[in-house]
């Protein structure tokens, strides 16, 4: 019965879809089975282009908005620090970093390396944390220097190139213990990495010929401005042999060894100081200081931040006192001469004016009678100049 319908209905619509002759075109029946497929490619060429910016578009719209949603999005509020534990243990990140006295921390290292056991003449550091700002949203350019150390703690010595064409110079610089002596024809090997020094000392005459080693050398290039350059030889390499130098890294930290822990308190206070005192010659005393933030440690201790007080030259406050003093003997200087000048009778003020003199009469002054008894008493508030 099914398939008598199915039957009936194919021929239903072979008949409705025929000409009128009643045959059936070749080739119908496969297409009315098969549907045509059309590309959407070949009738819109445009359209791949289109679905692209579509998404590009929308893939920029999801990004606003989660960049939106970031900025709106509020930041957690960070707890205040607290000043200082009160328990044995505790979590370090929610007090403050404690600072010390420069005597106690240095005691504080000697006791650490007794409670450890560790090597008594382990070497002492300095982390020293630089403001470079300077005025005008400029800065402080990154620098390398050397100071001669009161105290040194090792016997390590530089090595220390000197440049110079004349016979009796070089023989004076070998003599005070310069590693290497030579003219122009160093020049060339310098370049080639063959020889390599800790300092660069040059005599005024031969440095326009050294021209071609200022992008070698860079800050270790003579310089007058440096102490590398000039006629001095002996004091010259001297220095050079035996200073302690520091460079800045990271464009703000100073990271270099002081003193060995096993040295006199006094001995690595000194210098301690030296070096920040150098330091500080970098940046003009009028800005803020230069040194930010100091710390102390030893090779197998923990860090110290250190209290900067008593450590930073006293440049600034030299001056407020020299500013105050002189304020005060400027304040001081009227009462002197009005103590001096303190006195005036009636008549040599009359006979003042009646000659036509100049004189000036200060606060406080007291104006006499004739006979010499104080019966009229003026009061001036400023000084006055009273003219003929």
């Amino acid at each position: 019965m099914e398939r008598g319908v199915l039957v009936a209905n194919r021929l239903w619509a072979e008949s409705a879809l025929s000409p009128r002759c009643g045959r059936i075109l070749p080739g119908l029946e496969q297409r009315l089975a098969v549907p045509a497929v059309v590309s959407s490619v070949t009738s819109r060429p445009y359209a791949a282009a289109a679905a692209k910016t579509a998404k590009k578009d929308d893939k920029r719209s999801r990004q606003v908005k989660e960049k939106e949603k970031v900025k709106e999005k509020p930041r957690p509020r960070r707890r205040p620090l607290m000043s200082k534990p009160v328990d044995d243990v505790y979590l370090t990140w929610l007090y403050r970093r404690p600072s010390y006295g420069l005597e106690q921390a240095v005691a504080m290292l000697k006791r650490f390396q007794e409670l450890d056991f560790t090597h008594p003449k382990q070497f002492v550091y300095i982390n020293v944390f630089l403001d470079m700002a300077l005025q005008k949203k400029k800065k402080v350019e990154p620098f390398s220097s050397g100071v001669t150390l009161p105290h040194r703690f090792t016997d390590e010595v530089n090595k220390v190139l000197v440049f110079t064409e004349n016979e009796q110079e070089a023989e004076v610089a070998r003599e005070h213990g310069a590693a290497i002596v030579g003219g122009v024809e160093l020049i060339k090997w310098i370049l080639e990495d063959e020889i390599q020094a800790d300092f660069y000392v040059a005599v005024p005459a031969i440095i326009p010929k050294l021209i071609p080693l200022r992008n070698k050398l860079k800050k270790k290039y003579p310089s007058t401005r440096k102490n590398s350059l000039g006629s001095d030889i002996p004091k010259m390499v001297q220095f050079f042999r035996e200073c302690h130098q520091y460079t800045v890294e990271d464009e703000s930290v100073i990271k270099t060894r002081i003193a060995r822990l096993d040295m006199p308190t006094e001995h690595i206070i000194a210098n301690l100081k030296t070096i920040i005192h150098d330091i500080c010659t970098f940046k003009p005393s009028n800005l803020d200081p230069i040194v930010q933030r100091l710390v102390i440690r030893s090779s197998t201790s923990e860090g110290l931040q250190l209290n900067l007080d008593g450590i930073l030259p006293q440049v600034e406050k030299v001056e407020e006192k020299e500013e105050e003093n002189a304020g005060d003997e400027d304040q001081q200087k009227p009462a002197q001469e009005s103590d001096t000048k303190g006195e005036l009778s009636v008549c040599h003020l009359q006979d003042c004016l009646e000659n036509k003199r100049k004189m000036t009469v200060f606060p406080n002054c007291q104006v006499l009678g004739d006979a010499g008894v104080r019966s009229h008493v003026v009061t001036l508030q400023c000084p006055v100049v009273f003219l003929g």
